[in-house]
C-alpha cells in the first residue's frame, strides 16, 4: 500500500519562508506527476504547483515567483519551497502524486502565515 507523508508546515510571519516535503513509500513502480494542493477555511481545494517526472513545472498565478516545486526521484520525494509568504497563503497543504496510474494523497500539513 502506498503512503504519502508530508512534513514542514507551521507558523511563520508574513515575508517568511517554509519548505514542505512529501515522501512516498510502499510498493511503487513509477511516480508520474507530483504536486501540491491547498485548502483554506471555507474555500475549495486548489492546485498550487505540479512537477512531472522529467522536471517540468507549473504554478498557480498567485504563487509564481515565490514558490518553487522540486522532486528527488531517487527518494520518491517532492518539495515545495515557499518564500515571501503572505497571510492569504494560510491553508492546509496536501501532497498529491500519480503513482502507477492511481492518485494518492497525503494527510495534509497546516501552514499559517500571521504576525
Amino acid at each position: 500500500q502506498v503512503q504519502l507523508v508530508e512534513s514542514g508546515g507551521g507558523l511563520v510571519q508574513p515575508g517568511g519562508s517554509l519548505r514542505l516535503s512529501c515522501a512516498a513509500s510502499g510498493r511503487i513502480f513509477r511516480i508520474y506527476v507530483m504536486g501540491w494542493y491547498r485548502q483554506a477555511p471555507g474555500k475549495q481545494r486548489e492546485l498550487v504547483a505540479t512537477i512531472t517526472s522529467g522536471g517540468s513545472t507549473k504554478y498557480v498565478d498567485s504563487v509564481k515567483g515565490r514558490f518553487t516545486i522540486s522532486r528527488d526521484n531517487g527518494k520518491n520525494t517532492v518539495y515545495l519551497q515557499m518564500n515571501s509568504l503572505k497571510p492569504e497563503d494560510t491553508a492546509v497543504y496536501y501532497c498529491n502524486s500519480n503513482i502507477d496510474g492511481f492518485a494518492a494523497w497525503g494527510q495534509g500539513t497546516q501552514v499559517t502565515v500571521s504576525s
